[in-house]
């Protein structure tokens, strides 16, 4: 659950100013502690867990790229949705099996979405994010946009610190302050979250089934219909009115089908009348897909369509079925995790220090790989695709292991 969530796409500017001063982010904090005491916030523990606070730069220029907006969808899902994150997913199944249908009988979301929400949002607990939260949330709460919404995010965070849900040692997340297995915003955390391994604490960090029962009361509460399908990959009919197409453009599913739209895989669409929409993430010459309600359930957990999409293109792999069917209007797809790590090995190989060769593509390896493109006479844009990592292959050795 990234910021996204609260903020629209068009408010996703740049901070242009400069970084708060650690004098003035103390001034900003005891203007704040009032507050903090109207929200119900102890004094002492205000205090205690705001002194001494740093501002981060780095969290106000991140206001100005998310990566759900900026990368091109096929990029975005070719990392999101590769085999090594099904196949780790798969295990995920079958270790919690027991679990998740426990949580699929209480809530009414199925395994597979709730696993895959957990792959996406942190890797299935391996990637929970390394900037502090406190740090980051107090930075945003006196600096940059939407100050008054991260001080309430601030408040809930240490709301759930004093109410012993939380333990502030070594407390991070995001840096807009989404943190724990699934990622949640720390008011999410303190409206939705629920105890579900019996321990009488929501536990987001350290409790899987917590983690797991509050995305799936989270998507019951945002509309999750049981035993429906999120939607379904369909073929266009041709001379078909692409303009007729956006999420919150609905229409009966009798409509859609007297256009002649048919499921990619040669399956049924669904018999009844409910409302549908069509999406046209890369336009009308790449993958089409007719959406429910269940689909607008995930879209509200964050508010991109190409989030939305890997959180069900991965729910689908996990069930079994097969991946895509039509193909993304490139010839330079993305890569995979694996092609990621490979394409750094390559870099750092050829003498460029881009950081841990982990397949998360970051400022570094941009920057590395556009003095190798530019080096080959390539255009030097630092994206890492597929004709990228074929050039790299085409003029070095194989990667040292």
């Amino acid at each position: 659950m990234r910021l996204s969530h609260a903020l629209p796409a068009l408010l996703l500017a740049a901070f242009a100013g400069p970084a708060l001063a650690t004098d003035s982010l103390e001034s900003c904090l005891d203007r704040l502690q009032p507050q903090a005491r109207a929200a119900g916030i102890g004094e002492a523990l205000f205090r205690e867990h705001t002194r001494g606070l740093a501002s981060d730069p780095s969290v106000l220029e991140a206001l100005d790229y998310q990566p759900e907006f900026r990368t091109p969808i096929w990029d975005y899902l070719a990392g999101l949705v590769d085999q090594e994150r099904v196949d780790d997913g798969l295990a995920r199944l079958q270790e919690h099996a027991a679990l998740l249908k426990r949580i699929e009988s209480e809530y009414g979301v199925d395994p597979a979405t709730v696993v895959a929400v957990w792959g996406v949002e942190s890797d299935y607990g391996r990637t929970f994010g390394s900037k502090s939260l406190l740090r980051s949330l107090a930075t945003l709460s006196c600096a940059g946009r939407r100050q008054d919404f991260f001080r309430g995010e601030l408040f809930a965070l240490l709301t759930l610190i004093q109410s012993g849900d939380l333990s502030a040692t070594n407390l991070t997340g995001s840096w807009a302050g989404a943190f724990g297995h699934t990622q949640f915003m720390p008011s999410t955390y303190a409206r939705i979250a629920v105890d579900g391994d019996g321990d009488d604490r929501r536990d987001l960090v350290g409790s899987v089934p917590d983690a797991l029962a509050s995305t799936a009361n989270y998507l019951k509460r945002s509309g999750w219909r049981t035993g429906q399908a999120w939607g379904h990959e369909v073929d266009l009919p041709a001379g078909f009115d692409t303009s007729v197409n956006g999420r919150t453009t609905r229409r009966p599913l009798s409509s859609w089908r007297s256009r002649g739209l048919v499921r990619a895989d040669g399956g049924p669409l669904p018999t009844d009348d409910r409302a549908a929409a069509l999406l046209l993430p890369a336009g009308p010459q790449g993958p089409a897909f007719l959406v429910f309600r269940n689909y607008d359930a995930i879209y509200s957990y964050n508010a991109a369509e190409s989030y939305a999409l890997a959180i069900a293109l991965l729910a689908e792999r996990l069930r079994g079925n097969e991946g895509l069917r039509a193909s993304w209007p490139t010839d330079d797809p993305g890569l995979s995790r694996a092609e990621r790590r490979e394409l750094q090995q390559r870099l750092v190989d050829l003498g460029h220090d881009i950081g841990p060769v982990d397949g998360m593509v970051g400022k570094l390896t941009r920057e590395a790989l556009a003095r190798e493109q530019a080096r080959l006479g390539l255009p030097a844009d630092g994206r890492a695709g597929r004709r990228a990592l074929d050039a790299l292959r085409a003029a070095s050795p194989a990667p040292s292991e």
